[in-house]
């Protein structure tokens, strides 16, 4: 597993990290779950990527891990769903942070991101000074945010932040130009959905799915017509080893799905000359999309 810095906090990430919203459901055994959590360290997949939203992930997590927490850098996210306090506060995310450690049986957090808020909140500033306040405390070690377009832009601009989490893939590009210059000022960039939510499962327009819009984008695009395509395997090499990436995450809670794709990031980078030709196209058709969150 190659493992790649996240800049100025020195926290590495598996380059292929694990999301973990799935283990979430109820309808999975804790059995099932373990068994899962303890492949994915087995096979060095060492970044795990959860939140307050993804039902009993951050309690299963932290269960595991009970004992042998070093094994794994964890992110998770706040801002919301604080029994009593309104969402998008200082104390908020506070006790976002707070509760997560002790759902996750942990004395710190490696990475926390606030969750998809808009730059209206962000510009309050008061959720910043949050997360400032408990990394200053020695909580967290580092910070950040999570979301896409114009929002996520607001925040890259923000110096007191570290990481960010957005969409990149093939169908998602539009923040592309921008992950290098994180990377040169020494910060850290997540990519979510870099299969896209795999819309080449459908032989029609999925109608309500969530891939539907990636579905479209896919056709438009004219990928499944394109020599040398290999779906999953092309995609998710695009996004893990696009410039500035530090971690593209999994988002599965199947062992098979997710040895699949380890074994495509183990195939390497793509082709300089392919990479170009997929971004070619997302310059021709996407000029106007925008980003999915």
């Amino acid at each position: 597993m190659e493992y790649r810095s996240t800049g100025r906090t020195g926290i590495e990430l598996s380059a292929l990290g694990f999301g973990a919203g799935h283990i979430g459901a109820s309808d999975r055994s804790e059995k099932e779950v373990n068994a899962l959590l303890g492949h994915l360290l087995d096979q060095g997949v060492t970044f795990w990527d959860t939140a307050r939203g993804y039902g009993l992930s951050e309690e299963r997590i932290g269960k595991f891990l009970h004992g042998q927490r070093q094994k794994a850098v964890l992110c998770t996210k706040v801002g919301y769903g604080v029994e009593g306090i309104p969402d998008w506060t200082y104390d908020c995310v506070v006790r976002g942070v707070e509760r997560a450690l002790g759902v996750l049986k942990s004395d710190y957090l490696d990475i926390v991101l606030l969750h998809t808020c808009p730059a209206s909140t962000l510009e309050r500033y008061d959720v910043v000074h949050a997360l400032l306040n408990v990394k200053q405390r020695g909580l967290v070690r580092a910070i950040g945010y999570s979301g896409d377009n114009d929002d996520l832009a607001f925040a890259l601009g923000l110096a007191d932040l570290d990481v960010f989490e957005g969409s990149v893939n093939l169908f998602d590009q539009d923040k592309i130009p921008l992950l290098p210059q994180v990377k040169a000022d020494g910060r850290g960039f997540i990519a979510k959905r870099p299969l896209g939510n795999a819309p080449w499962r459908f032989d029609q327009r999925p109608v309500g799915n969530y891939a539907e819009t990636y579905w479209e984008r896919m056709t438009t695009m004219g990928l499944l017509n394109e020599k040398g395509f290999q779906r999953g395997n092309t995609a998710l090499r695009f996004a893990a080893f696009t410039p500035g990436v530090t971690s593209a995450i999994a988002g599965t809670g199947n062992q098979a799905h997710f040895d699949e794709q380890l074994a495509w990031l183990n195939d390497g980078p793509l082709a300089p000359a392919e990479y170009e030709h997929y971004r070619d196209l997302f310059r021709t058709h996407g000029r106007d999309w925008r980003s999915e969150v």
